[in-house]
């Protein structure tokens, strides 16, 4: 990752971002749009400052979450944190896909399908880190899995929604 003054200042100001809207959507169940941001960040900087951005504004969000830090439990905090290095990566990844002014039905179902996935990946690293960290076995697993499934179909249809609206608005002014 080459030092570049301009991009530095748009990862942080992703950072930000993404931490503060973190926290005004706190008390909104099943919304956030943490995850959009950091794949906003890897769609306009690319894979490295992606990953620095999700893994930055994730760990802060999470330290600094008022309803429980990470610090806490970090089994869950590290696979926060993994996860949106994960999908900050996704969004460099996908450059050549969604960095477009103009998007296609076919594109912005793309991106709803893609929102899913990521925070399908996000729900599912963080829901097992409790299981896999206190040694239950697998049909206790499973089970805890499968309790949690309203909760994280939800997240994920909202974050799907929130992928398919807001990328192609803040892209066609990026692009």
């Amino acid at each position: 990752m080459t030092m570049n003054l301009n991009k530095l200042v748009r990862a942080s100001i992703f950072t930000s971002l993404a931490i503060g809207l973190g926290f005004s959507l706190l008390m909104v169940p099943n919304v956030e749009l943490i995850t959009v941001i950091v794949f906003l960040a890897g769609l306009t900087l690319g894979v490295s400052w992606g990953v620095l951005v999700g893994g930055t504004a994730e760990f802060i969000f999470s330290v600094l979450n008022p309803f429980g830090s990470g610090l806490v439990f970090p089994p869950l905090l590290l696979s926060q944190v993994i996860s949106m290095i994960i999908i900050g990566a996704a969004g460099g990844l996908m450059r050549p896909m969604f960095f477009k002014r103009n998007f296609s039905t076919r594109r912005i179902a793309s991106l709803a399908i893609t929102g899913f996935i990521l925070t399908f990946i996000f729900d599912s690293l963080t829901t097992l880190s409790y299981p896999f960290s206190v040694g239950f076995d697998w049909p206790q697993t499973i089970g805890i899995y499968i309790s949690g499934i309203g909760f994280t179909i939800l997240h994920q249809i909202s974050n799907a929604i929130i992928f398919a609206i807001g990328v192609p608005r803040v892209v066609k002014h990026l692009a």
